[in-house]
């Protein structure tokens, strides 16, 4: 298929993984331990696993795995908002598909949906409008989530509904920004990264200049990288290439698709509709300054929170699970104590077995045979979600 194999090509894969390799060699402190590169976008995750590029890498270099699953990082208290809103009496309540089984403290949205509540899952904003005009009697609520990526779309929705005066339409805002999570995982102690894959989906709305501090302030090299398994590769080359030749800089692979300035009009829909708020709550992260954005006062009126009342607390994750220290690539989900066990993607403790982007689901479905041991029972095969929300 072309320009789909062409990204797949085992022998240039063969060549990358050599040259890699050669650059490895060439590196002094890859001689002393093994390099630390994070891929922040849970859809790199997934490729890695996908194609066992992890099991393909000299041992001299390991990948750690970022918070960029938008599901992932969802707290519980925002999850039982979410179940508070379904179940108002009038509302239809629309999400993504993952963002579904993301379990709250008592119950998720599936489970609220199987107790009576008008849950209905959705392809994109649009299709919550077009519910809300076909349905004047009740009150249409999107669950807005996701980073820069999936705001335009959201703010465009928002934007069309005060254009056609629709007013039984609103939004549970919780899209998030990468910028300040980055920020946070190179500010903690616990993390000795020596470069990052920057995410490719994001990159295409706001551009590479954003990247810049981490280059100019932490001194460490970032490639913007795409899906294929051939893009992860050559990112990582490149990345070995900055650090081989002393440089700290923001270099694009994903070229193709990902335009030095960003998209001027998805960017300039998101600030009319969007403001950042003062903190956000994340999983395993815990309040981050800025990182997420509310309705300007402007569009108070498509604001769920402001039309509804929702519980707004903060509710710790099960003592058991781990996915705090997993999204900050402080431990792999393979040494998750519930890990394949008590979590799995149809019982999931944690939101990162839930979301196809999820470190943890990858994890199963692609690793657990090869890397758990003999008498473990062999997992079933993870359905894919009907609808992923992307970084």
């Amino acid at each position: 298929m072309k320009y789909v194999d062409e990204f797949r090509d085992p022998h240039k894969a063969k060549l990358l993984i050599s040259e890699i390799q050669r650059l490895l060699d060439q590196i002094e402190r890859a001689k002393q331990r093994p390099l630390q590169l994070m891929e922040v976008c849970g859809g790199h995750t997934h490729t890695i696993f996908r194609y066992g590029i992890e099991k393909m890498l000299p041992e001299a270099l390991e990948l750690v795995h970022g918070p960029g699953c938008p599901v992932c990082v969802l707290p519980i208290g925002r999850v039982d908002d979410c179940v508070a809103l379904a179940e108002h009496p009038h509302v239809i309540f629309t999400t993504f598909g993952d963002a579904m089984r993301v379990p709250g403290s008592k119950k998720s949205l599936l489970q609220a949906k199987a107790g009576g509540a008008d849950v209905r899952m959705v392809y994109s904003p649009l299709d919550a409008l077009q519910l809300a005009r076909t349905n004047p009697a009740k009150e249409v609520i999107f669950f807005g989530l996701g980073f820069e990526t999936t705001m335009p779309s959201t703010a465009l929705t928002i934007l069309q509904a005060k254009r056609e005066g629709i007013t039984n339409f609103s939004l549970f805002c919780n899209h998030i920004t990468i910028i300040p999570t980055v920020k946070a995982i190179l500010d903690s102690p616990d993390l000795r990264l020596d470069g990052f894959l920057g995410p490719g989906h994001v990159s295409m709305v706001i551009g590479n200049k954003p990247y810049e501090f981490i280059a100019r302030h932490y001194h460490k090299p970032i490639v913007v990288a795409g899906f294929e398994p051939l893009d992860i590769l050559q990112s990582i080359w490149m990345i070995l290439k900055q650090i081989q030749q002393g440089r700290c800089e923001v270099e694009n692979q994903y070229q193709r698709i990902v335009p030095e300035q960003g998209n001027s009009q998805a960017l300039s829909a998101v600030s009319e509709v969007f403001e950042l708020r003062e903190f956000f709550e994340w999983r395993g992260l815990g309040s981050i300054d800025h990182s997420g954005v509310r309705i300007r006062q402007a569009y108070r009126d498509y604001d769920a929170e402001k039309k509804f009342s929702v519980p707004n607390l903060k509710i710790a994750d099960p003592k058991s699970c781990q996915c705090g220290e997993v999204l900050k690539g402080v431990i792999k989900p393979l040494q998750c104590k519930v890990f394949g066990t008590t979590c799995t993607p149809e019982t999931p403790l944690g939101a990162l077995m839930v979301s196809s982007e999820g470190a943890c689901a990858a994890y199963y479905r692609y690793g657990r045979i090869e890397s758990m041991p003999e008498s473990a029972p062999e997992p079933a095969p993870d359905p894919q979600p009907a609808d992923e929300a992307v970084i």
